[in-house]
């Protein structure tokens, strides 16, 4: 690989959500502000809705990375030993982390029990669930914690799990809620929520945010600080043209970012040099079937230029 090439210590672009190369960027510094203030709030749902390839579930484990760093150093890992992993319990919030909420609300009832380190009989009911689910989350209270659920690609959960997730949310004592529950999700999502059968839901979402891709002129930062992370010492290794051919093709969408510019570090180190260039750039995207062709930019240009040359010889003619 060109790690030694360029003087890395690990790949800068890869696709693995490791909160140590979270870029805290104006969108996503402002998402994860959102968050931490909702989550210290500590009433209703918080919705954060993003593009596919938008970084969500890096925001996410950044997210509860930095709740529980920010609390107790004594701390109990649930289900992992991951230091930077969700499933974490702090001195003053118990988190779960559903990866995957495309479960039947049974199903939903026991990962979330399986999170929280909850017993149960393997043939027990959902009315036996539900109710040492509550149990837990009393004793949590009682012990001054604050129990909060993030669920990544929320838009395929199924609205029956949706409505238990709200039922579940009503438990509270006289001075605060015993649940809180971070919907990560898809534009679909939004769609989602409209539904009739979730509006009381809708309506308790009291944070939110939409996520966005990265500008052009953070684009260079971006490169910047991912290199540096994976042990680059100098300035850059992407010339501005190569940034700026960058952020066309990929839209400022971070994981296309990663699979493009990764791809241009290959073709570089092939070439045997020490800079990518625009055209490394252009041959990476070439071989990305999700990467905005410049020539289809280039092409409405010509196409609306020759339109627009055409209607000026027909008005000319007649």
């Amino acid at each position: 690989m060109y790690l030694t090439h360029f003087g890395l210590r690990e790949l800068p672009f890869g696709l693995t959500p490791d909160t140590s190369f979270f870029f805290a960027c104006s969108n996503y510094q402002e998402a994860l502000n959102t968050l931490l203030v909702a989550a210290r709030n500590g009433e209703g749902f918080i919705k954060i809705v993003g593009e596919v390839g938008n970084g969500k579930t890096l925001l996410c484990r950044k997210f509860l990375a930095t709740l529980s760093k920010g609390e107790s150093a004594a701390t109990t890992v649930i289900g992992t030993q991951d230091e930077n992993a969700p499933g974490r319990t702090s001195a003053k919030f118990v988190t779960a982390y559903i990866p995957n909420p495309y479960l039947e609300p049974r199903s939903l009832l026991l990962a979330l029990a399986d999170e929280f380190r909850i017993a149960l009989d393997k043939d027990v009911d959902q009315h036996q669930m539900l109710k040492a689910l509550t149990f837990a989350l009393l004793n949590f209270a009682r012990e001054g914690k604050r129990v909060l659920v993030c669920l990544d690609e929320a838009q395929a959960m199924p609205l029956e799990s949706l409505e238990v997730l709200r039922l579940l949310t009503n438990l509270e004592t006289e001075k605060r809620k015993l649940m809180q529950v971070v919907l990560f999700g898809q534009p679909e999502l939004d769609e989602r929520l409209k539904h009739n059968s979730v509006r009381q839901l809708r309506q308790r979402i009291s944070f939110q945010y939409d996520l966005k891709g990265l500008r052009r002129d953070e684009l260079d930062r971006y490169l910047r600080h991912r290199l540096a992370v994976a042990g680059f010492l100098g300035e850059t290794l992407f010339s501005r043209g190569a940034a700026s051919v960058l952020h066309r093709v990929s839209s400022g969408t971070p994981r296309l970012v990663n699979i493009i510019a990764h791809k241009a570090l290959l073709l570089t180190y092939g070439e045997g040099r020490q800079q990518v260039m625009a055209r490394h750039v252009r041959s990476a995207a070439a071989d990305t079937p999700e990467a905005r062709r410049e020539w289809q930019v280039w092409g409405w240009g010509i196409a609306a230029l020759t339109l627009s040359l055409v209607g000026m010889g027909w008005m000319t003619l007649h």
